[in-house]
């Protein structure tokens, strides 16, 4: 048996190592968050799955929330097969077999140009079904620090500006926009504001309105009690529109851990341990931006007596976590809890480097009972490439 330490004690030893593991109890309690959140605001959320895709757990899912939206053909095949007829779709381009492959499936899709629009529209009526079309704008406002993550940022090709927008909106059903990242309710009713006062016009003769992702409603510090009385306000100007919301990350926020084992110690001026895990294959959102992991039972460098700095498997010369500090000395066969890792996680992994992908599996510490759902192989990795 692997040497246990530096995480939280609930979790079964016989955990592969590296997993991600998703506690159902905590996945259940965000889920029950959100769907008061429907009933008092009378808005429909969606997950999301370019931020959680999990699909062992889409019955979980399905149970509170009412479909999800998808970023193209494979993420909108896997909600139509594993989770419901609820499919939203929203894409900056469509090819034509993408068009192909949506139609069957999605009930809304989304268009980012008015040329994308009339490209596609006459594929979607000759058709025959019932899909609900509409336009994404670029609200001309947003309070996202990282560039990167900014759809409103000057040149962002998402979204259509006010300044390009058309008049001819007949066949358009709906308008969608996107311009929070992990952000609360009062930024929210600032978006909210921007996009009333540039595309408010239109909402008349629209049927529902998408208001994106990145509000952070599970959040402990997110205020539901604002977004609730925004959404209530909003609906009461415009009671004929139906509102979606498709937060990614409140889904599985605080529901999930990455556990990974020491498999060496190593100095050069500092102390580095390495992991079976690695940033930029498991975890990349450590070096696309300024985000630092939380580890159970780990501080900030030098903050506690025992400071490495911890690194991955790749031969990728910056594959490193950060610096931690650690009650104890770390040694070979140690288990490291990294927490909060359920979402933009795993829709995220890579296999550069033929590195071992992490299991996955559930834990409910209610009955405590884990499922470890996949392991990847050797077949895996061979399987992606050609």
């Amino acid at each position: 048996m692997e040497h246990i330490v530096h995480y939280d004690p609930n979790l079964p030893a016989e955990l592969p190592s590296p997993c991600f593991v998703v506690d159902i109890e905590r996945l259940e309690a965000n889920l029950k968050v959100l769907d008061a959140v429907q009933k008092e605001s009378n808005c429909e959320i969606l997950c999301a799955l370019k931020g959680f895709a999990m699909h062992s757990v889409f019955p979980v899912l399905s149970k509170h929330l009412k479909g999800v939206c998808a970023s193209g053909p494979y993420e909108a095949r896997l909600g139509s097969e594993l989770f419901g007829e609820g499919v939203h779709v929203f894409a900056p381009a469509y090819s034509q077999q993408d068009m192909l492959e949506l139609i069957p499936i999605a009930r809304h899709i989304s268009f980012n140009s008015f040329e994308q629009w009339r490209l596609h529209r006459e594929t979607i009526s000759a058709s025959g079904r019932s899909i609900s079309c509409g336009l994404r704008v670029n609200p001309g406002y947003s309070e996202v620090d990282v560039e990167i993550y900014d759809p409103c940022a000057i040149g962002s090709r998402l979204g259509i500006p006010v300044s390009e927008f058309e008049d001819d909106l007949s066949g358009i059903e709906g308008l969608h926009f996107h311009a929070l990242c992990e952000q609360n309710s009062d930024t929210f009713e600032r978006v909210l504001s921007a996009f009333e006062n540039r595309f408010g016009n239109h909402l008349p003769q629209m049927k529902w309105v998408n208001f994106g992702g990145g509000h952070h409603i599970t959040s402990p510090t997110y205020d539901r009690d604002r977004l609730i009385q925004a959404l209530r306000s909003f609906k009461n100007r415009y009671p004929h529109l139906t509102v979606y919301l498709e937060p990614g990350e409140a889904i599985a926020i605080n529901a999930g851990v990455l556990v990974a084992t020491v498999l060496d110690v190593v100095r050069n001026e500092i102390e580095i341990a390495i992991l079976d895990t690695s940033a930029t294959c498991h975890m990349p959102d450590t070096l696309e931006m300024p985000y630092r992991p939380e580890i159970a039972n780990a501080s900030g460098a030098n903050e506690k007596a025992y400071t490495y700095r911890l690194g991955g498997l790749s031969c990728l010369a910056g594959d490193v976590i950060g610096d931690y500090s650690f009650d104890a000395p770390l040694k070979r066969g140690d288990r490291i809890q990294f927490l909060d890792m359920a979402h933009y996680t795993m829709v995220k992994t890579t296999m550069f480097n033929g590195i071992k992908h992490p299991s996955i599996a559930t834990w409910d510490p209610r009955t405590e009972e884990l499922i470890v759902v996949r392991e990847f192989g050797y077949e895996d990795y061979r399987n992606r490439l050609s």
